[in-house]
């Protein structure tokens, strides 16, 4: 069934140029695409209970990571998903990504997580905003960053990264102790807002 308008993110959008290395302003990381020696350290890290209980997800053995890592590497010529490690020099700290890409409405949906070393230094918020500013440079009209009620670190970054509140989801995502509330904070490309306010 032919669309009466145009993908808002064409074909080539990622797959067309390499993934990039966006430094992270006043700090030594960057945000680079994920390498295949980067398995153990996300084996590591989802050994961390907080990774765990938000993301509902363990990584069983290096292998395993190995093999997300490869998906994630494949994601972005299927222009599927951004995946990027967060790291400096050859540490990784987090991870920050854009994922349920919608190339129609040009809309993605932000996650994260940092490492229990990197946290509470406002990496995760510089994280957020660098790749919110590659997305909207990139033709994304609108980006969405959803986490548990429960999830008050989170809401924070969002609130940091500049992502205002939108509305509360009932029980939009189950965790491994049962349904969880929401929070959608929402972004709209600046050339989005203008659009909309002409219609």
């Amino acid at each position: 069934m032919p669309h009466l308008m145009p993908l808002t993110l064409p074909p080539g959008t990622f797959s067309g140029h390499p993934q990039p290395v966006l430094p992270l302003p006043g700090t030594e990381a960057v945000l680079r695409p994920w390498e295949e020696g980067d398995a153990e350290a996300v084996r590591e890290a989802y050994d961390d209970p907080a990774i765990q209980y938000w993301h509902a997800r363990r990584a069983a053995s290096t292998a395993e990571a190995a093999e997300w890592i490869a998906g994630w590497r494949d994601a972005w010529r299927a222009e599927t998903r951004a995946e990027w490690a967060i790291a400096t020099g050859g540490t990784l700290l987090g991870r920050c990504a854009l994922n349920r890409i919608e190339a129609l409405d040009g809309e993605g949906e932000v996650a994260y997580w940092t490492t229990p070393a990197a946290r509470g230094k406002g990496l995760a918020p510089r994280a957020v905003r660098t790749l919110t500013e590659w997305a909207f440079a990139s033709g994304f009209a609108r980006l969405v960053l959803q986490h548990s009620t429960g999830n008050t670190a989170s809401c924070r970054v969002a609130t940091k990264a500049g992502y205002p509140l939108e509305a509360t989801r009932a029980a939009a995502a189950r965790h491994t102790d049962g349904w969880h509330d929401m929070h959608a904070h929402v972004l709209l490309n600046p050339v989005t807002e203008r659009v909309r306010h002409q219609a």
